[in-house]
């Protein structure tokens, strides 16, 4: 069953995550009354997927299993099938999402959950390959075996969902606390699990994948501020200054990452390996919020230590830098982000069409070079200097682990390799030399880009 020969009720919707799937042989009905009424007359469960349109996972699973004919006969026949689009209903995504990380463990999206008619859920998890892999279950594997144990012990699994849902309200009553004011010991207590987790070498916490966690970096902000607010030089010798480390370490190690994007500024979604140099490459408005008020803190915070020093020692501090990084957020947020009619679009994908006209598509084509185009663009010289900088090499720069799949043998994703100053150094040149090569070089290589296919861009406006 192709596009031309089904539309299913996701036709009739406005965001574009559910039209993007109106033409699977899914009946997908949207979060709403007719599906709730459907799956009580006729007494199946609800299988419920929540995502969001440029999400790179909830593509593959559409495409492996939604796009199926074999697998949307199973759906149609043994479940009322829902779609959400995760920012459209964070209230739904919320409720759902937490049954998830308490049952699995973990979390993401695209999310699939199994609800009873009463929208009790009873099973879930995130993404499920076609087939049985690697120890996962395969989704058609899956359906089955939740079809046929819902026909053989609906009444077990109506006890399963209520039970599950009275444990997570247990545990939601016993985390609002009693009401008292937030102790100084009891807000240090979240330092000692992230003391023990940051990475000393590349900033951020724990092993890949990943995430910039701006919440985290703003909490390190606050234990620093309270240090200092105190006048307690022992609280800022040990707390504060462990903090506003971690912090700021962190922040710098990512705006160097392959996950900043160096030409046409914003931050991807995350890093696939612990170096924050592959990321995931979709970028999401609300990373960009978060981030900039992360790196204007962090100006702040530079500027407040460099009042008193020269120039040179200033721009040590690092307040230049994250000036820069957050100027490049916002103002990639005001050109690509900002709708004509005012608002701020949500998402643009991971995925792009590699070439225009052709319907081959890969994660991070819109954003990754050979090393040959490079030199191509600039000529011999600004290349070899962009290069070095930039650490491009012929045979892709990818490190050892983070392309599994080989989707970027031969390309590189842009890092910072080396300084100013040592690049200075090493090509025999003055900084300003050097910074205004790598400036037109930059230049070059976005307006380059700029006629590439562009990843699909979600313009949904959510306020």
């Amino acid at each position: 069953m192709n596009s031309t020969t089904f539309t299913n009720r996701l036709a009739k919707e406005k965001s574009p995550y559910l039209l993007q799937h109106q033409h699977n042989p899914v009946d997908w009905y949207p979060w709403g009354k007719e599906a709730f009424e459907k799956a009580k007359a006729e007494n199946k469960p609800i299988f419920l997927s929540i995502g969001y349109s440029t999400c790179h996972w909830c593509h593959v699973m559409a495409h492996e299993s939604f796009e199926n004919a074999d697998v949307a006969k199973i759906m149609n026949e043994n479940f009322v099938c829902i779609k959400i689009d995760r920012e459209e209903r964070p209230d739904v995504d919320k409720i759902y999402m937490t049954f998830v990380q308490a049952t699995t463990g973990g979390g993401g999206w695209p999310m699939s959950v199994f609800l009873t008619p009463d929208l009790q859920p009873f099973l879930g998890g995130t993404y499920f390959p076609p087939e049985d892999r690697s120890g996962m279950p395969g989704f058609k594997t899956l359906l089955n075996r939740v079809a046929a144990g819902w026909k053989s012990d609906r009444a077990g699994i109506v006890a399963h969902g209520i039970e599950v849902i009275k444990q997570l309200r247990e545990m939601a009553a016993g985390d609002k606390g009693d009401g008292s004011p937030l102790s100084e010991a009891l807000f240090r207590m979240g330092l000692g699990p992230l003391t023990r987790s940051f990475d000393e070498e590349l900033g951020g916490f724990g092993e890949a994948p990943k995430f910039p966690r701006p919440v985290t970096l703003n909490y390190l902000f606050r234990v620093y501020a309270r240090a200092e607010n105190r006048e307690d030089e022992a609280a800022l010798a040990g707390d504060g200054k462990t903090s506003l480390h971690m912090a700021l370490h962190t922040l710098r190690k990512m705006a160097k990452g392959g996950m900043h994007d160096h030409l046409g500024g914003g931050f991807h979604r995350y890093s696939v390996d612990k170096f924050w140099h592959i990321p995931h490459f979709e970028k999401m408005l609300y990373d960009q919020a978060q981030l900039a008020s992360s790196y204007l803190d962090a100006l702040q915070i530079a500027r407040s230590f460099a009042r008193d020093l020269s120039a040179e020692k200033q721009a040590g501090m690092g307040a230049p830098f994250f000036e820069k990084t957050a100027r490049d957020i916002l103002d990639y947020v005001r050109r690509d982000m900002t709708d004509k009619a005012g608002g701020f679009h949500s998402a643009e994908d991971a995925d792009s069409l590699i070439e225009a006209g052709r319907p081959e598509h890969a994660e991070g084509a819109f954003y990754v070079w050979t090393k040959a185009e490079i030199v191509k663009l600039l000529g011999k010289d600004a290349a070899e200097i962009f290069n070095r900088v930039y650490g491009v090499e012929d045979a892709g720069n990818a490190p050892q682990g983070s392309d599994p799949m080989g989707e970027f043998k031969g390309k590189n994703t842009l890092i910072v390799r080396m300084s100013l100053t040592e690049a200075a150094k090493a090509f025999k040149k003055s900084e300003a030399e050097i910074a205004k090569s790598l400036a037109d070089s930059r230049k070059k290589l976005f307006d380059v880009r700029a006629k590439r296919p562009r990843p699909h861009l979600d313009d949904k406006i959510i306020t």
